[in-house]
């Protein structure tokens, strides 16, 4: 394996590691689809965190200014499927720090917990698993400016991006792989429901 694994290498770990699993699934906005993608089953395993974490960095590393960043640079993940990634990525990368937000209890905004709180003028990258809709990273990229820090860039292990997906242009966006579902707006326009297979409901 190269040391930034291909996009059949990922997906083929994700596989085996049970990351990536086919079936029919229903996810909480009601739509289905054949696979079901969490990472973070994936990051369990010691030996594929490092080579996904690694191979992120690496991409993270080629490019000339966020190299330039790295001593002083800040990793900002939402919890808690971003922070095994996060993690990895600081330490492959030797970054600052990692800090991470959290939902609101009461709105569809985020917060830091006390004394994780982003300095005016940081450079910050954000990192997370996956990236489907985009909007737990538009936050948390909204969360950071609000505070004075300065986004650089965003970073995932896997883009599976929905029709309407955020776009973050012109930042940097990195991933190792992507993969393009097909999703089902719901059971009356799905195929797998058609055809009688067995539905699991399960979260993001």
């Amino acid at each position: 394996m190269q040391l930034v694994p291909t996009h059949d290498e990922v997906i083929a770990m994700l596989r085996k590691t049970g990351g990536l699993r086919e079936g029919h699934f229903e996810y909480p906005n009601g739509s289905h689809a054949s696979e079901y993608l969490e990472v973070a089953l994936s990051m369990r395993h010691y030996d594929a965190a490092k080579i996904l974490s690694v191979g992120l960095s690496r991409r993270l590393r080629a490019h000339t200014d966020i190299r330039a960043m790295i001593p002083q640079l800040s990793i900002v993940t939402p919890a808690t499927g971003g922070l095994p990634v996060a993690y990895g990525v600081c330490e492959a990368l030797r970054a600052k720090q990692v800090y991470w937000s959290e939902r609101d209890q009461v709105g569809d905004g985020m917060h830091f917990r006390p004394f994780l709180e982003v300095e005016k003028g940081e450079k910050v990258l954000l990192v997370d698993d996956v990236l489907r809709t985009g909007k737990k990273l538009s936050m948390l990229k909204k969360l950071v400016e609000d505070r004075g820090g300065e986004v650089v860039g965003l970073a995932v292990v896997i883009y599976q991006p929905y029709p309407d997906a955020v776009q973050f242009a012109p930042l940097p966006f990195y991933y190792l792989a992507k993969l393009d579902e097909t999703y089902y707006k719901d059971a009356g326009s799905c195929e797998l429901c058609k055809q009688g297979a067995p539905l699991l409901k399960v979260s993001l």
